[in-house]
């Protein structure tokens, strides 16, 4: 039902200066696979076929990624390093890619209402790359919510249970208990000050919203630092509608911090880059002196 996916790739990754100076956050790699990479193959995988990305200057790799690289493909082809590009071959036959330009970075919302003339008028999935999400059994955390939105018909936001002293780090929710992992949602704050937040459930970055929401952003003025929040045009949604507010099942790295990239290459290293080598060995049988 849902077939695109809007990724707000604009900003400048500030956390990670100097390396993000020139070179975007979303082509950071965990282990030997970008970060935007891993969110498109989350979002093929949850059944969304165009990818929207928005992009800002600096940002020309991001395209390139999602496109042939004639040179480098003639000077492996026929090695043993040409298997290294399967994976991204079969994304960009798989996908169609669409992209525009944030001129100005105002936050999150405004680089949402951005991607408005790529997306139209239809529900869509956001995926912020640097929010890396792993299921290594099941299915994805963008493929659960999609299943979600087939039953509610609403926007929903992906949360998480974070410590109390690290509220200050995320737009928090609050709401009307539906059942274990859901939540009809009354209240959201962006990044409350210490002590004030209305719940320790963190909004993270996958959300599936409806096409109203950007009638929404663009009637919502300016908050939280200056920017146009997110947060604040979807609790307008709230109060007028539905938004549901899912607790994830998965792993969730923040991988715009130093400590969260180095957990989540760590993780996937030994979870997935190593169980993908050993199912790439051919198993070897050695036979004894004795047997026949």
């Amino acid at each position: 039902m849902i077939k695109k996916c809007l990724f707000p790739a604009a900003g400048y990754g500030t956390r990670f200066l100097p390396a993000t100076k020139s070179m975007p956050k979303e082509m950071m790699p965990i282990v030997n696979k970008p970060l935007i990479e891993f969110g498109v193959e989350e979002a093929l995988q949850a059944g969304m076929e165009d990818m929207c990305i928005v992009t800002g200057r600096g940002k020309a790799s991001l395209i390139d990624h999602f496109d042939k690289n004639y040179e480098l493909e003639d000077q492996i082809k026929g090695t043993n390093k040409e298997s290294l590009l399967t994976d991204i071959r079969s994304i960009i036959d798989a996908a169609k890619f669409t992209y525009i330009r944030q001129r100005e970075m105002k936050g999150l919302g405004h680089a949402i209402l951005t991607g408005k003339a790529l997306v139209g008028n239809e529900p869509f999935g956001v995926v912020l790359a640097d929010d890396l999400c792993v299921n290594l059994k099941g299915e994805n955390v963008l493929a659960q919510m999609a299943a979600l939105y087939k039953q509610f018909r609403c926007s929903i936001v992906a949360v998480q249970e974070v410590p109390d002293h690290e509220t200050h780090k995320y737009g928090v929710i609050s709401g009307e208990l539906i059942r274990d992992d859901l939540f009809r949602v009354n209240d959201m704050v962006e990044k409350p000050e210490p002590g004030t937040a209305p719940s320790n459930l963190a909004i993270i970055g996958r959300y599936i919203l409806t096409p109203d929401i950007f009638d929404l952003i663009e009637e919502t003025e300016p908050g939280k630092g200056g920017e146009i929040q997110i947060t604040d045009a979807l609790l307008k949604q709230a109060k007028y509608g539905c938004v549901i507010a899912y607790k994830i099942q998965g792993k969730r790295f923040d991988c715009g911090s130093v400590e969260g990239y180095l957990e989540a290459t760590n993780y996937c290293y030994q979870n997935i880059h190593l169980a993908d080598k050993t199912e790439d060995t051919p198993t070897v049988k050695v036979s004894s002196e004795n047997e026949e």
